[in-house]
């Protein structure tokens, strides 16, 4: 239950990310709206590379590799 938990909040950093960059550019500020996309991006980022890292945690200790 709690990846889907995971999807949820990457929909909705992705949802935040895309109406705050659509505020941003009508306004003229496209370089804070291209900051706060690239913001989003590397949260999501952290998210994922922490689950790829219990993953290969996970398949160390079923196949007892170290």
């Amino acid at each position: 239950m709690g990846q889907i938990d995971l999807i949820y909040k990457i929909a909705g950093v992705g949802i935040l990310t895309a109406v705050l960059h659509t505020m941003l550019k009508q306004a003229g500020k496209e370089d804070l709206a291209h900051l706060a996309t690239w913001a989003g991006v590397a949260i999501v980022l952290v998210w994922v590379v922490k689950l790829l890292g219990s993953l290969f945690t996970e398949v160390q200790t079923v196949f007892h590799l170290f």
